[in-house]
Order: structure tokens, then C-alpha cells, then sequence
């Protein structure tokens, strides 16, 4: 019985992150003609006015970040084309961070270093999750199953520890840089502006909520393991 509640906890810490953040982003996205421009045509504007021409804006199926590398805003198709509260207030959170690449904002660059060193462990641990039920069935070795899944968790969990200690940047994204912004250009209608923070902070959290899902992964193949 107390597994069973420890279990149940430990699912609602890893899920009710990304039930929030979701929820969030979707009470906001309506009505989706609030504002007269699109979250892509807010993000070139304020990439403009803050020096940061070079920088370019597109669409992505892969989720909204902004790339240091390729020095690119991405976002998805709701927030580059939608004109609603969410697509606006994200739009300026991942001009934030281009802002911190302009500005040299070190965090942003030991994050950057951190995340790609971190996806070459991920799928190591994908890997090792997808290959331990057959090692333990083919090798029948006592507590080998049990012994790659902790592997697996080493390398799926790194993720989640990453975006846990990188936080600090997405709050610098979005409550030192995005917030100043929208307010300097007087772009938020003054009723959104408090729930522009409830958003910003959404958007702080979105990576966290999506490597915390993923380790619904891992359990998932500990109860293979178990079987």
C-alpha cells in the first residue's frame, strides 16, 4: 500500500507540471485575434528594434525555442500564425532568449553546451531502455534487467536534471527580458498584463514539464522489466 501511494505521488509530481503548463497555454490561446499582429510578426519586430536583425523567424514542428546556433526564433504553427494572448507572450519569451545570446548572457551558453551534450545521452538511454527486457529475456542473468533500467534512468533522468538546474535562464527569458520588452513597446492590452505572467512563467516551465514527462518512459519499461 505504501508503494502504491509512493507511486502515485511520484506520477503526480512528474505529470501535474504538464498538465499546468498545457492548461495555461490553451485557456490563453483564445480568443486567437486579441492582438492585431502574430506571435512571428511581434517576435521580427522586437528582433529588430533590440539590434538583432540577423536573427531569423520561422515555423516548427518541433516545439517553440529559439536555436544559438542556427540564430533562429522558432515556433509552432498556433503561436507563429495565432494572434492570441499565448502566441504573443511566448513568441516574446523565445526573443528573450535571443536577446540573452546578444547580450553574451553566460547561463544561456553553459545551457546551450549542457542540452546538447545531454540529447547524445538520451538516446544512449533510449537505446538501453528499448534493448533491456531482450537482454534480460536472452541472458536470464538475475537483477540484469533491473541493472540496465538503472542505466537507462542515469541517461533519461540527466534531461530532466539539465532544464531543473537551467531554470534560473528561462525565468531570465521571461521576466528580465520578454516582460521589459512587452512593456517598453506598450504591446500587451493592460487587462493581459497580469495574465501575461502567469504565461511567461508557463513558458519557463515548458521544458521541464516535457523531460519530467518523459521519465513516464522509464516507469513505463520498469513495469516490462517487472513482468
Amino acid at each position: 500500500m505504501a508503494f502504491m501511494i509512493f507511486g502515485l505521488i511520484i506520477v503526480a509530481i512528474i505529470f501535474l507540471p504538464g498538465v499546468w503548463v498545457q492548461r495555461v497555454l490553451t485557456r490563453y490561446s483564445h480568443p486567437d485575434d486579441r492582438y492585431s499582429g502574430t506571435g512571428a510578426e511581434l517576435a521580427r519586430d522586437l528582433l529588430d528594434r533590440y539590434g538583432m536583425d540577423r536573427v531569423g523567424v520561422e515555423e516548427t514542428d518541433q516545439g517553440d525555442h529559439y536555436d544559438p546556433q542556427a540564430k533562429m526564433v522558432r515556433l509552432t504553427p498556433d503561436k507563429f500564425n495565432g494572434r492570441s494572448l499565448t502566441a504573443i507572450t511566448v513568441a516574446a519569451h523565445e526573443v528573450g532568449h535571443a536577446l540573452q545570446d546578444h547580450k553574451g548572457y553566460k547561463p544561456l551558453r553553459y545551457r546551450t553546451h549542457l542540452v546538447r551534450v545531454t540529447q547524445k545521452f538520451e538516446k544512449l538511454g533510449a537505446l538501453i531502455l528499448m534493448v533491456s527486457p531482450f537482454i534480460g529475456a536472452i541472458t536470464r542473468v538475475p537483477g540484469l534487467g533491473i541493472l540496465v533500467f538503472l542505466g537507462g534512468l542515469m541517461t533519461m533522468g540527466t534531461s530532466t536534471l539539465v532544464h531543473m538546474v537551467t531554470l534560473p535562464t528561462e525565468f531570465d527569458a521571461s521576466f528580465n527580458r520578454a516582460l521589459p520588452m512587452l512593456d517598453e513597446n506598450k504591446i500587451l492590452i493592460d487587462s493581459d498584463k497580469r495574465h501575461a505572467r502567469k504565461l511567461l512563467k508557463a513558458a519557463a516551465f515548458t521544458y521541464v514539464s516535457a523531460s519530467l514527462m518523459s521519465l513516464l518512459n522509464i516507469a513505463r519499461w520498469f513495469a516490462i522489466l517487472r513482468r
